[in-house]
């Protein structure tokens, strides 16, 4: 079964909505030139949104350690996502599960990179665009994700519902992972486009198991 993680959750609406679609996941953004950046505060509201047995992620863009800490002091999150130059010994300190986002382009080493964040839940995968740490709307060759990598997958980079059934078929991702995808406007979520990619995924799942 292929996971649905809705990313860069800015309102209280969305992250029901998200969860009410059957969201696995939900993302904060805590990255402060993100336009979907939340705050602290605002974060710990959002988290009382959130039903049991939805996983939240907090991802951050080379943080301090002092910037996690309070995130975690404030917001349950139960796992995080870096989407900087942290190393692994950095983003394994912390006592939560993480991910590790790379952004994949021709030439990059994605078993170099798995051995190397060996201790990350998994990849976080996703299209390399100069000066920007995801959330762009532009998906990447999935021809460049190499076979056997020893870490879940989270596909990444463009998804939307319109081609997340031909993701999935292509690469067999532990999880996908959509943020401009299921939005109106940035940070702003869609209700009905939320809704119509966790659809997607779980038909694509059911054909798939036939």
């Amino acid at each position: 079964m292929t996971r649905t993680k809705i990313c860069g959750i800015t309102r209280m609406q969305d992250a029901q909505a998200a969860a009410a679609s059957g969201a696995d996941a939900l993302g904060l953004v805590f990255y402060d030139k993100s336009p979907r950046h939340v705050s602290v505060q605002q974060a710990a509201q959002l988290a009382q949104a959130i039903p049991p047995f939805v996983t939240l992620v907090g991802l951050f863009v080379n943080p301090s350690g002092d910037e996690v800490r309070a995130a975690l002091r404030q917001v349950p999150l139960d796992a995080l996502q870096f989407h900087g130059e942290e190393d692994p010994e950095f983003c394994a300190q912390f006592g939560r599960p993480y991910l590790k986002a790379v952004r994949v382009k021709a030439g990059t080493d994605l078993l170099q990179c798995a051995a190397r964040y060996r201790s990350a839940q998994g990849l976080l995968l996703d299209a390399f665009i100069e000066g920007a740490h995801g959330g762009t709307g532009t998906s990447f060759d999935w021809a460049l994700i190499p076979r056997g990598l020893p870490l879940p997958v989270i596909l990444s980079g463009g998804l939307h519902a319109g081609n997340v059934a031909e993701a999935i078929r292509r690469v067999r991702p532990y999880a996908v992972d959509v943020s401009s995808g299921v939005e109106a406007d940035k940070g702003i979520k869609d209700a009905a486009k939320i809704a119509a990619f966790i659809d997607e995924v779980k038909r694509t799942d059911v054909q798939l198991s036939r």
